[in-house]
C-alpha cells in the first residue's frame, strides 16, 4: 500500500476504528474468562486465585443427567428452525412473486417484515396473552369450533413447535426478502422461452424461477448450520417455565440457570466453552460448504 493511497483510505480506517475497540473489548476481551471452565471458581479470589482443577467442571457436566437431554432439546429445536426458516420464505417468496398487483405485493412485504423488528421481550408478552389457556385469542377460537383448549407455553409436548412456529413468524420476512431479490437476478428470456416451449406457470416455476434461485437456498442453508446449537436463548428464556425444561431447555438456557441462578460459574463456563467449540466446526464447515456449494467467500 503507497502513502498516497494510505491517507486516501484513513478517513475508512477511522470509521471502522470504533467497531474494531467494540469487538476488541466485548468479544475478544471477556475470551480471557474462559480459563474458569478449568478453575473451582471462587467469586472472592477471582480468576487468578481460583484453584485450578483441571477437565473435572466438564466431568462434572457429563455425569448430569439433564446434559444431554439439553443437547437433544437444542438440537431438536435448532434444526427444526433451519428446515421451517427454510421452506417457509422459499414459498412466500414464490407466491409473492406471482402477484401483479404491486401495491398489494409491497403491503404484504411490510406485514411479515414487520415482526422482525420487534425485540423477544416485546413479543414474549404479546404471545403469553395470544396463547393463554383461559384469555387467549387462540383457544377462544378453537373453543368456538368445540375443541379442548390447549395451554400450548406450559406443554412439553407443544412447547419447542411453538417455538419454532413463532420464530419463523418473526424472521421469515427478511428472508423472504432476500429470495425476492434473487428472483429479479433471473433473466426474464428464459421465461419466454419456457412459454414457447408450453410451459404453465407451475412448471415455470419448477424449470426455470426455482434453479434461478438455487444459489441463495444453498448459501443461506449451509451458513445456517453454524447456528445449528444456537435455538433461541431470547426467544426461550421469555417463554418457557419449568414444566417444560424437559422440552423446551436448551443450552444458553441452562447455562444462563447454572451460572446465575446457582452459582456455579465453572460449571456454566464449561458448557459454554464446549458449544462454543463445536459451533466453530459447524461453522468451520458450513463456509466450507458454502464455497463449495455456492462459491461463496468471506473475502
Amino acid at each position: 500500500m503507497t502513502r498516497k493511497s494510505w491517507k486516501l483510505e484513513l478517513p475508512l480506517h477511522f470509521m471502522v476504528l470504533p467497531g474494531l475497540i467494540f469487538i476488541i473489548i466485548f468479544a475478544y476481551g471477556p475470551m480471557a474468562g474462559l480459563v474458569i471452565a478449568f478453575q473451582d471458581f471462587n467469586i472472592g479470589k477471582g480468576m487468578f486465585g481460583s484453584d485450578y482443577i483441571g477437565f473435572d467442571n466438564f466431568r462434572y457436566v457429563y455425569s448430569l443427567p439433564d446434559t444431554m437431554i439439553v443437547f437433544r432439546n437444542t438440537l431438536y429445536i435448532a434444526f427444526m428452525k433451519i428446515i421451517a426458516g427454510l421452506i417457509t420464505p422459499i414459498v412466500t417468496a414464490l407466491l409473492l412473486n406471482e402477484i401483479r398487483k404491486q401495491v398489494f405485493k409491497r403491503t404484504v412485504q411490510t406485514l411479515i417484515y414487520l415482526p422482525n423488528f420487534l425485540s423477544w421481550v416485546i413479543l414474549s408478552g404479546i404471545l403469553i396473552e395470544v396463547l393463554s389457556p383461559t384469555t387467549g385469542i387462540v383457544n377462544a377460537v378453537m373453543a368456538k369450533f368445540g375443541l379442548e383448549k390447549i395451554f400450548f407455553l406450559g406443554s412439553a409436548d407443544w412447547f419447542p413447535y411453538v417455538m419454532v412456529g413463532t420464530d419463523v413468524w418473526k424472521d421469515f420476512g427478511f428472508n423472504t426478502i432476500v429470495y425476492l431479490a434473487a428472483l429479479t437476478s433471473i433473466n426474464p428470456t428464459l421465461y419466454e422461452a419456457a412459454v414457447i416451449d408450453g410451459a404453465n406457470r407451475w412448471k415455470q416455476t419448477i424449470h426455470v424461477t426455482l434453479p434461478g434461485m438455487l444459489p441463495i437456498i444453498v448459501l443461506l442453508t449451509t451458513l445456517s448450520l453454524g447456528q445449528v446449537l444456537n435455538a433461541g436463548f431470547d426467544q426461550i428464556f421469555n417463554l418457557y417455565s419449568p414444566s417444560v425444561y424437559e422440552t423446551g431447555d436448551i443450552i444458553d438456557t441452562y447455562v444462563y440457570r447454572i451460572g446465575l441462578g446457582n452459582g456455579q460459574f465453572g460449571v456454566a463456563t464449561a458448557v459454554g466453552l464446549f458449544k462454543s467449540v463445536i459451533s466453530l466446526f459447524a461453522i468451520s464447515i458450513s463456509y466450507v460448504l458454502a464455497y463449495r456449494l455456492a462459491n461463496y467467500r468471506i473475502f
